[in-house]
C-alpha cells in the first residue's frame, strides 16, 4: 500500500506547466505572394518554434522569427512539418531571387528528400484552373506526380486545390491571342461560384492552419477540394470549415449559382 503521506504531497504539488510543443516547420517556395503569406501566418500562429524558409542565397530576414534555410541545412534545421506552395513568380527588388523556387517536376524528388531529414506531415498547395479540373480529381489524386509522393509514406499529407486567378492582361498579345485571351475570360464566368479563385489570404490562412492542425487527424493522404476553400472564404476569421473537413465532416453550402 502507498504511504498516505506521500499521496497527501504529491497531491498538494501544483501540475507542472505544459513545455512549449518545439514543433518546427519549413515552407518551400515563399517567395512568392501567395507563399510569403503562408510563411507570415505561420509566424503570426506562433504555434511553431520555429518557421524555416528554404533559401538558394544568402537572405536577412526581414520577419521576426522567420529562418533561412539552404537544402544543405534541411536536415540540421530538423523539421516535422513541411508546406510547398507552387505560385506565380514575382520580382521585388531582387530579394524574391534568394527563396528557392520548386519545379513541378521535381515534386516527388523533393518530397522524398523532405521524409529522409525526418519532415512526418506535408501540405502541398497545388493551383489549377478554375472550371479545368474534371469532377473525378477534385478530391482525389491528379498525376503521377501526385501518386508518388503519396506512396512515399507521409505520416499526414494534404494536396490543396487551389483555383487560379487569370495572368494579366492582354496587352502586348497580337489580335488572334487577344481574342483567346477574351473568350477564355468569359468562360470564367460559366464557372461556379465554389470553384472561383478565392483571395490569397484564404489560401494562406487555410495552408497554415493545415501544418498546425494535421497532427491531430487521424493519418492518411487527403485532398482538399475548392469548395472547401470556397467555405473557408465565408468566414474569414475562423478556421472552422477547415477543422471540419479535417474531421471528416461535410461541409454545408448552398448551391453554388452559375454566374452567366
Amino acid at each position: 500500500m502507498n504511504d498516505p503521506a506521500q499521496a497527501l504531497a504529491a497531491a498538494a504539488r501544483t501540475a507542472p506547466k505544459p513545455t512549449v510543443q518545439q514543433r518546427r516547420v519549413l515552407v518551400l517556395g515563399g517567395g512568392g505572394g501567395l507563399g510569403s503569406q503562408v510563411v507570415e501566418r505561420l509566424l503570426a500562429g506562433r504555434r511553431f518554434a520555429h518557421v524555416g524558409v528554404w533559401t538558394v542565397q544568402p537572405l536577412q530576414p526581414a520577419l521576426r522569427g522567420l529562418e533561412p534555410v539552404a537544402e544543405a541545412g534541411w536536415a540540421a534545421f530538423q523539421p516535422d512539418t513541411a508546406v510547398i506552395v507552387f505560385d506565380r513568380e514575382r520580382h521585388a527588388n531582387g530579394r524574391d531571387e534568394a527563396f528557392g523556387r520548386l519545379p513541378p517536376s521535381e515534386l516527388p524528388a523533393r518530397c522524398a528528400a523532405l521524409l529522409g531529414v525526418g519532415v512526418r506531415t506535408l501540405v502541398v498547395v497545388v493551383p489549377h484552373a478554375p472550371g479545368a479540373l474534371p469532377q473525378a480529381l477534385k478530391a482525389r489524386l491528379a498525376s503521377l506526380d501526385e501518386g508518388a509522393v503519396a506512396a512515399l509514406g507521409f505520416e499526414r499529407l494534404v494536396f490543396m486545390r487551389s483555383a487560379q486567378a487569370a495572368a494579366g492582361n492582354a496587352a502586348g498579345l497580337s489580335a488572334p491571342q487577344r481574342l483567346a485571351h477574351w473568350m477564355l475570360g468569359q468562360l470564367n464566368w460559366m464557372v461556379p461560384a465554389s470553384e472561383q479563385p478565392v483571395r490569397s489570404a484564404t489560401v494562406a490562412r487555410a495552408a497554415a492552419r493545415l501544418a498546425v492542425a494535421l497532427p491531430g487527424a487521424a493519418p492518411g493522404t487527403r485532398v482538399l477540394p475548392p469548395e472547401v476553400l470556397w467555405a473557408a472564404a465565408q468566414s474569414p476569421t475562423s478556421d472552422s470549415a477547415i477543422d471540419a473537413w479535417l474531421g471528416g465532416q461535410g461541409i454545408s453550402m448552398t448551391p453554388a449559382r452559375q454566374r452567366w
